[in-house]
């Protein structure tokens, strides 16, 4: 039997005019018309009883009606000529079926049948929109025992909303809104769902240190200036070496300067004959046939100095001798082709060593140039309990908040590049099951996945990105971005983002980014995020079988985002402020005491 049991006083207007995604319906008073709110859900009857079509109604206008002046007539009184015409827009989200086979109250996507002219049009509210509500939520909780539940319908508060955790990270998503909408929040919601799975496997880059204090997940730090005497089991060192080639160049040669190319070229020379002598010094015969400058394999960055210094200084042979004087019968020779052109890059790079903010990357302990340390750190960002022995969830949060911004996007992009690789080189097996899937959750991403790079570091970092974007989905790796400048961050990325959940955004550029990325017909549904209170979202997706307002739920254990309140803490007492251990802090650029 169909939930939908309505009576012909219940309609609030007739179709009057249908496209292929849109119902154009005449209300019939204007009380009916307050009925008829943005938002809210409407039913209409398909081919037959069983079958009904469900739209989101994204404009409610009037418009006057013009008559020629003329005499009444006894036919029409003056008075029941009408003076307005209310009207209603609606979105097609869906088709209820009352029973679909062998299955009772069926909800799917597909617009079966388009409503026929003149048919009625009924709101969705009370009983008919809890039941209703109630099957949408079945149908996306679906037979997983532990689903992803987010929040609650805003057009019915005690029908909670599930997404499919599933579809929503296998094909990307996006979660956007303004400082102070409720980003971290919901990210914390939904890793502490994500948590209770057996083999959750999650990376959340974290620039500001907001998820440090989240005791569900494995806190893992790049390395600061304060952590390179004595690391504890928490830090993580990058050595320079897991960089590609491009990576290193952005990292240590100015393309400004002239000898830019032979910089390059003298790198590229040093790095490859490094690595075939390591390679050939471990006996790794098999990896030296088919290895390229780009394979990270250990070295250390002292060889490459004295190689480049070689090459600085170098003098060549020119093939003739002294003929007289002192020097009669030794060879002549003249400067090499690299002569005092690298000076600028050595200097360069001597700073770089020795600076603190970079140990991370060059002053790393002797355990990183083992050939063995390349599995430690993969087995450290993409272990979960499934091959390890963790006491926690595989949910791990990378402590970016020390990384030099100079290097920031580069040393972002270095970790998704090395999980993505690692994820693209494991054997598949049968159907994948030798990939578990993992999933990148880019926090403040528009930080390291510009819209617009402005230098060779962030361009590195986006085409790895995009390469994820485009390709992550087939080998297990999904990419959730997190922004609060939705237009400051690429749209080849947000394009690959199959679902979206926008909290409010009040930017004019950030609300046209977000309604690019979705259908025309769900415009009406995108005008209501600025109004949107916190922690109150619009999801669209490939995940959610309606595209509706909700309410976030609150996570357990809020992550350390919340907005300093400026007037109530100028009127308390601020005797807590340690400005002698901020100054050392600064002094040593690292948080830790």
């Amino acid at each position: 039997m169909s939930i939908f049991q309505f009576q012909v006083h219940m309609a609030i207007g007739e179709v009057q005019g249908v496209d292929t995604s849109q119902v154009f319906i005449r209300v019939t008073s204007a009380e009916k018309l307050s009925q008829a709110r943005v938002g809210r859900l409407v039913a209409i009857q398909g081919q037959d009883a069983n079958e009904w079509v469900v739209g989101l109604v994204n404009r409610v206008w009037r418009d006057p009606v013009e008559y020629k002046i003329q005499e009444p007539t006894d036919e029409i009184p003056i008075e029941q000529i009408p003076n307005e015409l209310n009207r209603i827009q609606v979105t097609l989200v869906g088709t209820y079926l009352a029973r679909h086979g062998t299955k009772f109250n069926h909800f799917t996507r597909a617009i079966l049948s388009l409503p026929d002219i003149n048919r009625l049009v009924f709101p969705l509210e009370g009983t008919a929109l809890e039941q209703f509500m109630g099957i949408i939520g079945n149908a996306e909780n679906g037979e997983i025992n532990k689903p992803l539940e987010i929040g609650v319908y805003t057009l019915d508060r005690k029908a909670k909303t599930f997404l499919d955790g599933d579809k929503l990270f296998q094909r990307h998503a996006a979660l956007l809104g303004s400082t102070g909408s409720g980003k971290s929040w919901s990210v914390a919601t939904i890793l502490e769902q994500a948590c209770q799975l057996k083999n959750t496997n999650i990376i959340l880059f974290d620039l500001h240190g907001e998820y440090t204090e989240l005791p569900y997940a494995q806190q893992i730090r790049i390395a600061g200036p304060g952590d390179l005497t004595s690391p504890n089991d928490e830090t993580l060192f990058l050595p320079f070496w897991l960089m590609n080639f491009e990576e290193i160049q952005s990292l240590i040669i100015d393309y400004s300067e002239q000898s830019a190319p032979n910089q390059s070229m003298a790198v590229l020379e040093a790095i490859t004959e490094i690595k075939k002598e390591t390679l050939l010094a471990l006996d790794k015969r098999d990896v030296l046939e088919s290895f390229t400058v780009n394979s990270p394999i250990p070295f250390r960055m002292e060889s490459v100095i004295e190689f480049l210094k070689v090459k600085n200084s170098e003098e060549i042979d020119t093939g003739e001798v002294y003929k007289s004087g002192d020097n009669k019968g030794q060879p002549k020779t003249k400067q090499g082709p690299l002569y005092d052109k690298l000076t600028r890059m050595l200097i360069r790079l001597k700073n770089k060593i020795e600076d603190r903010r970079y140990g991370f990357l060059f002053q790393a302990p002797e355990k990183y140039y083992e050939y063995d340390s390349l599995f430690e750190i993969a087995n450290t960002l993409m272990g979960h309990p499934g091959i390890n022995s963790y006491e926690k969830p595989g949910i791990k949060i990378i402590d970016f908040s020390e990384v030099p911004s100079d290097i920031l996007p580069i040393i972002v992009s270095l970790v998704a590049r090395l999980v993505y690789q690692v994820q693209f080189w494991s054997d598949p097996g049968t159907d994948n099951e030798g990939r578990h899937p993992i999933l990148l959750i880019c926090d403040e991403a528009h930080l390291y996945l510009p819209h617009s790079p402005e230098n060779v570091t962030e361009r590195k970092s986006l085409e790895n990105f995009e390469r994820i974007a485009k390709e992550g989905r087939k080998y297990g790796v999904g990419i959730f971005v997190v922004s609060q400048r939705p237009s400051d961050v690429s749209t080849t990325i947000l394009s690959q983002c199959n679902n979206i959940i926008s909290l409010r955004l009040t930017n004019e550029r950030d609300k046209s980014v977000v309604k690019n990325l979705l259908p025309d017909t769900l415009g009406g549904l995108l005008e209501v995020i600025p109004g949107l209170e916190v922690g109150e979202a619009v999801v669209v997706g490939d995940s959610t079988l309606l595209p509706t307002r909700i309410v976030l739920n609150k996570p357990n254990h809020p992550p350390k985002s919340s907005t300093i309140d400026f007037w109530k803490r100028w009127d308390s007492s601020g005797d807590k402020v340690d400005l002698l251990q901020a100054v050392e802090n600064l002094r040593k650029q690292s948080r830790n005491k």
